[in-house]
């Protein structure tokens, strides 16, 4: 349990970080849009080797393949219900949202995982992807929606506590829980993520830094990837 425990800060704790950044000082473009492109790198990384092989490999391409459709779907219609309320200015909501959609099921993978001593990636992925997410959403509702810097950085922390939980959660549900149920969350999440990376994390690290975020994403999967080697 206290591996769980430990697993579920390192995710969470780069949140509560990072949102102090975000909140407190103006990163230059080109830094916030090199953590965004590598944080998008490791977790493509993740979501490939720590979510939807394992889970193609238990269910099959079929439920596996839907499961999948179906987390990026939740994910894109509650952007899209963001979008339309708040317009434009939506884009610290958004990563927030992405932020516990598929956080909440990445993180009960990752619990589950140190059953057979794994997750190093998904949590290595997590935890880089989360820091600037966490800029960005908090300085976006500190801009855009003038939201005051504790009210800001509360939610954050609420959104990395609850991560943790539902780390340990998974960890301790893990033996009750069959291979099937476990394989399903797993592509559930890695639809969630593909679809944060492609609606909100890749374009905005492109946004703000150009053509050169497709290395700095190709270099966060290699080292993702290699962690997991």
């Amino acid at each position: 349990m206290l591996t769980a425990t430990l697993y579920g800060v390192g995710t969470a704790l780069p949140l509560v970080i990072g949102a102090f950044i975000g909140l407190r000082w103006r990163l230059p473009q080109p830094v916030l849009a090199a953590l965004l492109a590598f944080g998008a790198g490791t977790m493509i990384a993740a979501v490939s080797s720590e979510l939807f092989q394992p889970a193609f490999d238990e269910v099959g391409g079929l439920i596996a393949g839907v499961s999948l459709i179906v987390g990026a779907g939740v994910y894109v219609g509650a952007d899209r219900l963001i979008e339309q309320r708040l317009g434009p200015a939506s884009l610290g909501w958004a990563l927030m949202l992405g932020t516990v959609l598929d956080g909440v099921p990445e993180n009960i993978a990752l619990g589950v995982s140190l059953k057979q001593a794994g997750g190093i990636v998904l949590l290595v992925a997590v935890a880089v992807g989360n820091t600037p997410e966490a800029i960005s959403g908090a300085a976006q509702m500190r801009d855009q929606h003038k939201m005051s810097h504790l009210r800001a950085w509360g939610l954050w922390t609420v959104t990395a506590v609850l991560l943790v939980l539902v780390t340990v959660g998974g960890y301790a549900a893990s033996d009750s829980v069959s291979p099937a149920a476990i394989a399903t969350v797993q592509a559930l999440a890695g639809g969630a993520t593909i679809a944060v990376l492609a609606v909100a994390l890749m374009p905005e690290a492109y946004k703000q830094g150009g053509w050169w975020t497709g290395l700095a994403t190709a270099l966060g999967f290699v080292v993702a990837f290699s962690l997991g080697g």
